[in-house]
């Protein structure tokens, strides 16, 4: 019988695991801080919860569409506080740059998680023309590849803007995660996790979807990044699977500050 516990811890197997969080918000509060970014750094509350709120950071010129990135941490952890610093690659191309967050476990269920994110992205659409390309980091990326399947919470005006999407270490199959310890916080039952897997939903036609995962993470979460990839092919969609050589869990969201990165020109299509 498999560990799922284990499948699914990433920092027992990171060398220096325990630092990476106190970097990310160091390196997101000084990006934040930075004389320049100040003045394109923006607030906007989506919903009534505290947690239903986005950073957003605009570009000098006028945009060149609008860039969603959604945070992972199991639905648990996190806020978009940590990830500021991930804008840079986007926003010196000259893209809005959204950093939603959402209300975490056990507060919310997952199911409810896909509502405000369809909802920030929603808000989002109305304030900035142009393309829109989503990313997400592992739980992240469940909740941006749920924006593209038939039962999508957003409108058919935004599905229409809608340029691609990257799911990076994302989780799209949650019926295994029902065995871990981590569902205590989860709640969810067997109708949840078919219901918000992307593995098991139909997408949207005319989508262009890239799985990009670290070719170093762990073996569970390299299957759940080529099982979407798979399965999605057929559909009417255009999906691949990407495999980042030597990037672990942790540092396989790194060159998203690097405008010349192939992963940062995977999300902007």
């Amino acid at each position: 019988m498999q560990d799922w516990d284990d499948a699914y811890a990433n920092a027992p197997y990171i060398h220096d695991s325990a630092n990476y969080p106190n970097s990310w918000a160091q390196q997101a509060a000084a990006f934040r801080q930075n004389k320049q970014t100040q003045n394109q750094y923006r607030r906007l509350q989506y919903g009534q919860h505290e947690r239903e709120y986005m950073d957003l950071f605009l570009p000098a010129a006028a945009p060149q569409g609008l860039v969603v990135f959604v945070h992972g941490g199991f639905w648990r952890a996190f806020d978009p506080s940590y990830w500021s610093h991930l804008a840079a690659g986007a926003l010196a191309l000259g893209w809005v740059v959204a950093l939603p967050g959402y209300v975490l476990a056990p507060a919310a269920l997952i199911s409810q998680m896909t509502q405000q994110i369809g909802a920030a992205i929603e808000l989002a659409a109305t304030q900035f023309a142009g393309p829109i390309c989503l990313a997400g980091h592992s739980a992240g990326g469940h909740l941006v590849t749920r924006m593209v399947c038939t039962d999508s919470p957003l409108s058919s005006a935004v599905r229409e803007r809608l340029q691609a999407v990257t799911s990076i270490s994302g989780l799209h199959d949650l019926r295994p995660l029902l065995k871990t310890a981590m569902n205590a916080d989860w709640q969810m039952d067997w109708a949840e996790a078919c219901a918000e897997s992307p593995a098991l939903l139909e997408p949207l036609p005319n989508i262009t979807v890239t799985c990009w995962v670290g070719a170093a993470e762990r073996p569970e979460f390299i299957r759940q990044n080529d099982l979407l990839a798979l399965i999605w092919q057929g559909f009417e969609v255009e999906i691949q699977a990407v495999h980042a050589p030597a990037a672990h869990h942790f540092n396989v969201i790194e060159p998203l500050t690097d405008p010349d990165s192939a992963l940062l020109h995977s999300i902007i299509g």
